[in-house]
């Protein structure tokens, strides 16, 4: 079967969908795949490959076929895993959903209250979904209800697998533009006695590139870094992902109690005045290592001074959102920032 997406894969007459993680090829079935995939022949499928890329989000769960066996049971809009690819099962080939991304048809512009209300309901089917079907956490994973344990275990993986592991390789550059080294231990200090709430699954990646919206339904694909722990973190990653204003955001999250009251979760909006602006300033205090080196990695070989600015005003932008949750006294303005992305790619062409 392999073989034969390959080949598919090689003819490239179906569209081709890059993200941060994965290249998706989008392939029409030969008579050949239908047979074994018992699918229609020309029907259209996903075959996802992994990128290399650095590490900078979690993920507690190895194969999303294994999330989508029991996801795909309870919304049946999400688009199932077909099978599972390569030597390790590294790739993987998904029935595929027509209909365009909101990325597509909506890149930046206001969500309005019914698809917000679109999005409060796919959160409470989400939530609903059986913790016992899920696949095994990881050894040492917070006890259920643990709020305080969950966020800590996010603070770890963005310490210790993220800012930690690539300072090697950006650690004068996060540096020079102001990041101290000590910034997510400065987070954890400040952000103590959250109230304990029940885990449930999280997508924790619903942005508008993920959504289909198709009529007045939408379907949420992609979730390879789905997880289990405190509801508000997915709510919280969303709104910052979506580019909500002010006024988005407050009406976002009472749509998403309203709908989570009304469906007997209530126990899931506990403390959540208190403890949704923890998760969001989490968001943009995590983000910024992953900003700053996506920037620097994303200039190309030779930059001209347009590459760098342009990579400056992300990197800035990034360092701003992350002002107030990270401690950091000042953000650095436009020349110091070109300047050390400079400094960083002249000494990353010279170790090469």
């Amino acid at each position: 079967m392999h073989r034969l997406v390959e080949s598919a894969r090689r003819r490239g007459r179906g569209r081709v969908l890059k993200g941060h993680h994965n290249t998706n090829y989008v392939l029409r079935v030969g008579v050949g795949l239908a047979v074994l995939l018992g699918a229609m022949p020309l029907a259209r499928l996903k075959y996802r490959v992994p990128l290399e890329t650095i590490e900078v989000v979690p993920r507690i769960w190895a194969r999303e076929a294994d999330v989508l066996d029991v996801v795909c049971r309870y919304l049946s809009e999400v688009p199932r895993c077909l099978a599972v690819l390569g030597e390790r099962g590294e790739r993987s080939l998904h029935a595929y959903l027509a209909g365009k991304a909101l990325s597509e048809r909506n890149p930046d512009g206001a969500v309005d209250d019914q698809l917000m209300r679109a999005f409060a309901a796919f959160f409470v089917r989400t939530a609903q979904v059986p913790a016992h079907e899920l696949p095994e956490r990881p050894d040492g994973w917070p006890q259920d209800g643990d709020s305080e344990g969950f966020l800590d275990w996010l603070i770890d993986f963005a310490e210790h697998h993220v800012h930690r592991p690539n300072r090697h390789r950006f650690g004068r550059l996060f540096d020079d533009v102001g990041i101290p080294e000590e910034a997510m231990e400065v987070f954890r200090k400040e952000h103590r006695g959250l109230t304990p709430r029940p885990f449930r699954l999280l997508h924790t990646d619903v942005h508008r590139a993920n959504v289909i919206v198709r009529g007045e339904e939408l379907a949420v694909i992609d979730w390879e870094l789905a997880t289990f722990g405190d509801p508000l973190h997915d709510l919280a990653t969303h709104m910052v992902r979506m580019g909500y204003d002010a006024g988005e955001r407050a009406r976002m999250t009472e749509l998403w109690a309203q709908a989570m009251l009304a469906a007997g979760c209530g126990d899931l909006t506990k403390g959540m005045e208190a403890d949704l602006p923890v998760y969001v300033d989490f968001e943009y205090a995590q983000s910024v290592f992953t900003d700053v080196m996506r920037a620097a990695l994303a200039l190309p070989s030779d930059p001209q001074e347009e590459h760098f600015r342009s990579a400056a005003r992300r990197v800035t932008r990034a360092l701003e959102l992350a002002q107030r949750p990270l401690g950091l006294a000042r953000v650095r303005g436009a020349e110091r920032v070109v300047t050390a992305l400079r400094d960083w790619h002249g000494a990353s062409v010279v170790s090469q």
